[in-house]
C-alpha cells in the first residue's frame, strides 16, 4: 500500500511544530493527552471487531479478549497513569508521592509500580511488579527526575515504525515519544495494521490538528524514504533485528560489510524493540499433578498468545534434568499444546519461519492439523549451536531442553549462565517456582535476578504482563549497540518517567484461586483472562476496558465475577 500521504508534507508540518510542542507548557500538554481518552473509548468497539477481522478470529469467541487486552485497554491505562504522572508535575507535587522503594542487589533500588492503587489490589491481586533502576540512581535521583522526561531543547521529529502484531504498541511508542523524548511523531504502521490508521487518526485527532502527530501507511520503500528524510531527527523501530540493521546499515551484504565495519549508513539516533528468544526457566520443586497442569497451561498461554506472532512469547523452555517430574511436565505440556484453541496464522511468513525451525530435525512432533501447525521440540541439547537458540521463530514452535544439577541452586545457577550465553536477545525471561523452592532458596534467588540480562523477568508470571502495566519500564536490558542491538536500544512506557531505569521485575501467584488460597497463599487471582484457554477472556476483557473508562464498584464486580469463571 502506498503512503496516505506525501512524505515530505508530513515531515514539513512536524518540523515546523516541533519546537513548539519542546516548549509546550506541561498544562497544555496535559489538555491534549486528557483529549485521547473518550477518543480512545470511543473507538475500543470498532477496533477490536477490525483486529479480529484481520487476524481470523471469531469476535464472539474467548480469543477476542486478547484484542482487548493489548489493543485499546493498554493504551486506555497509559493514558491515564500518564496522565497522574503530569498532574503531579503541572501542581509541583512529587509524582513518587507514596512509591515504596527497596533496597535490591548489587547496589540497585526497586520502585514499586504495582500494585499501585486500590484497582491494582483487587485486580491483579497476588501479583507485584518493581522497576529496578541502574545501579547507582538511588530514591533521591529517582525523585529528582521523576515526572521530567528527557525532552531535548528544540526538540525534533521522530519517525515510529510501528509493529505489525501486538496493534497498541504503535500509539503507545507516539505517546512515549511525545512525552518522554519530547519529539513530534511520525508514525508509519506496518501494512498488517493499515486498519488502525483511521482509528489511530481519530484517537490523536487534537496532536494532528496541531501539527504534532502524522499517521502514514506504506511498505518498506516507504519506511525507507522517511527514516532517511533530512527533515527526521530520530526513528523508533519495533520488529526485527534484521529491519534494524537494514535501516541503519543498509540492506544486503553490503550492508553486512558496514556493519562489521561500524560504518552506519544512517548518522540518526535509533532506538527500538527488538524481540529475540524468549526462555522460560522452570526450576524443580515439590509440584503437586495440578501444579504440573497448570503451569504447562502457563507456558504454552506464553507461547500461543496471538498464536506466538509476539515479541514477549516463550519460546525456549528450560527443564530440570534431574527433576523426577520432568517426563510429567513435558507430558502435560504436549497435553495443553493440543488442547489450545485453533487459531489463524495470520501473520505474514510463520509458515516459511516454521518450516526453518524444524529443518534437518529428528525430533519433531507436530500437534495439530493447521496449516502451520503447533511444533513441539522437546529434545535439544543444552551445547547445541542451534536456531532455537539463536533465532526468533515469530511462529507457534516451542523448544524445550534440560539442564543439570543435583538441587535447585545449582540449576538456576546453569540456568542463568544459559539464558545469558546461549540465548539470543535480552527482552525477556520467565522463571517458574514452587513457593517452597523459592523460600529455600532465599536471598539466593533475588541475587540469581539481578545476574539475568533481560529487560523484565517474570517470577511465576509471563513478562509480556509487564508490557501491559503502564508504569513498568519495557524493552531489552540496557547496553546494546547499534552494530550489536540485540533485543534492541532504550525504553518505552515508563509512565512516572523514571530516570535510569535498568528492568522491570514481575511476580505472580504460582496457583490461581481458590486453590492458592487453600495451599497456603494469600492470592486471590483466578486463571488470568491472558491464557489461551481462559473461557470468559472476551467478556472479561470487555469489562475491563468499560471499568477502567468509568470506574464503579459495580463495574469492578462485573470484572471480578466474569474473571472467576474463567
Amino acid at each position: 500500500m502506498e503512503p496516505t500521504e506525501p512524505s515530505h508534507q508530513n515531515t514539513g508540518v512536524l518540523r515546523g511544530a516541533a519546537a513548539e510542542w519542546a516548549a509546550l507548557p506541561v498544562a497544555e500538554g496535559l489538555r491534549l493527552l486528557m483529549a485521547t481518552r473518550p477518543r480512545i473509548v470511543a473507538v475500543a468497539e470498532r477496533w477490536v471487531a477490525e483486529s479480529c477481522r484481520a487476524k481470523g478470529i471469531d469476535p464472539g469467541a474467548p480469543a477476542a479478549g486478547e484484542e482487548w487486552l493489548t489493543g485499546p485497554y493498554p493504551l486506555l491505562r497509559y493514558v491515564d497513569a500518564l496522565t497522574r504522572t503530569l498532574t503531579a508535575v503541572r501542581d509541583g507535587r512529587d509524582p513518587l508521592r507514596g512509591v515504596r522503594f527497596t533496597a535490591r542487589p548489587g547496589g540497585r533500588t526497586a520502585v514499586r509500580v504495582l500494585p499501585f492503587d486500590r484497582a491494582d489490589r483487587l485486580l491483579l491481586h497476588g501479583f507485584r511488579a518493581e522497576v529496578w533502576l541502574a545501579p547507582g540512581v538511588d530514591e533521591a535521583g529517582a525523585r529528582a527526575g521523576a515526572g521530567r522526561g528527557v525532552r531535548p531543547e528544540g526538540g525534533g521529529v521522530c519517525v515510529v515504525l510501528g509493529a505489525g502484531n501486538i496493534n497498541s504498541i504503535a500509539p503507545l511508542d507516539v505517546l512515549h515519544q511525545l512525552y518522554a523524548a519530547g519529539t513530534v511523531v511520525l508514525l508509519k504502521l506496518n501494512p498488517v495494521n493499515d486498519y488502525l490508521a483511521p482509528l489511530l487518526r481519530q484517537v490523536f485527532a487534537p496532536f494532528v490538528a496541531r501539527g504534532f502527530v502524522r499517521i502514514t501507511t506504506g511498505g518498506a520503500a516507504a519506511g525507507a524514504a522517511l527514516v532517511r528524510d533530512p527533515g527526521v531527527t530520530a526513528v523508533h523501530v519495533t520488529g526485527s533485528a534484521a529491519t534494524h540493521d537494514a535501516i541503519v546499515f543498509g540492506p544486503g551484504p553490503e550492508g553486512a560489510a558496514r556493519k562489521a565495519a561500524g560504518r552506519p549508513v544512517l548518522g540518526k539516533p535509533v532506538t527500538s524493540e527488538l524481540g529475540g528468544v524468549g526462555p522460560a526457566v522452570v526450576l524443580p520443586g515439590p509440584w503437586s499433578r495440578a501444579d504440573l497442569r497448570y503451569q504447562a497451561r502457563h507456558l504454552v498461554a506464553q507461547k500461543l498468545n496471538n498464536n506466538g506472532f509476539n515479541c514477549a512469547a516463550v519460546q525456549v523452555v528450560v527443564l530440570p534434568e534431574h527433576w523426577d517430574a520432568r517426563a510429567e511436565f513435558l507430558g502435560e505440556l504436549r497435553s495443553a499444546l493440543r488442547a489450545a484453541p485453533a487459531r489463524v496464522a495470520y501473520y505474514p511468513g510463520a509458515g516459511e519461519r516454521r518450516a526453518r525451525a524444524v529443518a534437518g530435525r529428528a525430533d519433531v512432533e507436530l500437534l495439530d492439523s493447521a496449516e502451520v501447525p503447533r511444533t513441539l521440540l522437546p529434545g535439544i541439547a543444552p551445547d547445541a549451536d542451534d536456531p532455537a537458540f539463536r533465532t526468533e521463530f515469530f511462529a507457534p514452535v516451542l523448544a524445550v531442553t534440560a539442564l543439570p544439577g543435583r538441587t535447585p541452586a545449582e540449576f538456576l545457577d546453569r540456568a542463568v549462565e544459559f539464558c545469558n550465553s546461549a540465548l539470543s536477545g535480552t527482552l525477556g525471561a520467565n522463571l517458574v517456582a514452587h513457593p517452597r523452592t523459592l523460600r529455600s532458596l532465599g536471598p539466593r534467588f533475588e541475587e540469581a535476578v539481578a545476574r539475568l540480562r533481560y529487560g523484565t523477568v517474570g517470577v511465576n508470571c509471563w513478562t509480556a504482563v509487564g508490557y501491559a502495566l503502564p508504569r513498568a519500564v519495557w524493552g531489552a536490558y540496557p547496553g546494546h549497540t547499534p552494530a550489536d542491538v540485540g533485543s534492541g536500544i532504550g525504553t518505552v512506557h515508563n509512565a512516572l518517567l523514571l530516570p535510569g531505569a535498568e528492568r522491570t521485575v514481575i511476580t505472580g501467584p504460582f496457583r490461581p484461586a481458590p486453590r492458592s488460597v487453600l495451599t497456603g497463599q494469600w492470592a486471590l487471582s483466578p486463571v488470568p483472562p491472558w491464557f489461551v484457554d481462559n473461557r470468559t477472556s472476551d467478556g472479561t476483557g470487555r469489562l475491563l476496558l468499560a471499568y477502567t473508562a468509568r470506574p464503579s464498584g459495580r463495574g469492578l464486580a462485573s470484572v471480578l465475577r466474569s474473571a472467576l469463571r474463567g
